[in-house]
């Protein structure tokens, strides 16, 4: 059974850095997309960040520049590195994975259970 954790929301101030961690429990073949969406309360959930299994990212204008998504398939880890975050920042932030389970199986599609960043001075 594949689970995905995330790590590493909290309260920060404006202008800081924080780094997300999504740990993929479980065995697996291949990560071959790892995404990390956004949340605000009222809001749809929505794309910040995404990374294929061949390195190609997509990042939402919001974040162009300051946020940055890496994954490590030996380490079945995932991480978003924020910089210069801003209020408007402020969600719970979830992890997607898409994951070969098996060589040559199909890719399914997990969700973390979230971590809520804040920004506030």
């Amino acid at each position: 059974q594949v689970q995905l954790v995330e790590s590493g929301g909290g309260g920060v101030q404006p202008g800081e850095s924080r780094r997300l961690s999504c740990a993929i429990l479980g065995d697996i073949f291949k990560i071959t997309r790892l995404a990390w969406y956004s949340q605000s309360p009222g809001k749809q959930r929505e794309l910040v960040a995404a990374i294929t299994d061949d390195d190609n990212t997509t990042y939402s204008d919001s974040v162009k520049g300051r946020f940055t998504v890496s994954r490590d398939n030996a380490q079945k880890m995932g991480y978003l590195q924020m910089n210069s975050l801003k209020p408007e920042d402020t969600a719970k932030y979830y992890c997607h994975a898409n994951i070969q389970v098996r060589n040559g199986g199909l890719s399914y599609a997990w969700w973390g259970q979230g971590t809520q960043v804040t920004v506030s001075s």
